[in-house]
């Protein structure tokens, strides 16, 4: 297969991968930490009028959404990638990033969790992924010891 079919495969992958892990933590979420009583969370309406209610825990599980969805899809990448797998693994790192910024304009949060969410759940992830993907890759490159 040729390189650069393969690396649009992974970041293709890596992002389907990452949005899924995403996904299922989102949908997790209120099951392990229930939300405010009344707020209505399957919905951005709901969730902007009933967000004062929330207490920092229930802000736990977006973040770890965010987080892992990004390691995931980047460690995906990186693996799957032919070359470039450090900077495929941080374009999903961006890419995810870019949905990070769009979710804060769209859907209302305090200040403190925006910051963090921003600062913290994307390029660190994608970053700590393709050091991850490295090590595989490196020890998987390695020759085994009889």
């Amino acid at each position: 297969m040729p390189h650069l079919l393969r690396n649009v495969i992974a970041v293709v992958l890596g992002f389907a991968v990452g949005s899924t892990v995403n996904l299922a933590l989102v949908t997790l979420g209120p099951a392990l930490i229930p939300p405010p009583a009344g707020v209505d969370v399957t919905s951005a309406e709901g969730l902007a009028s009933g967000i004062h209610l929330f207490e920092p825990r229930h802000f736990v599980m977006p973040f770890l959404a965010h987080a892992v969805g990004t390691f995931a899809g980047a460690l995906v990448a990186c693996l799957v990638a032919a070359s470039h797998r450090a900077k495929l693994g941080h374009a999903i790192g961006v890419i995810f990033l870019c949905g990070g910024v769009a979710a804060s304009l769209m859907i209302p949060a305090p200040v403190w969790f925006i910051a963090v969410d921003l600062l913290v759940a994307y390029l660190p992830m994608a970053w700590w992924a393709t050091r991850i993907g490295a090590r595989l890759q490196a020890g998987k490159a390695a020759p085994a010891t009889p």
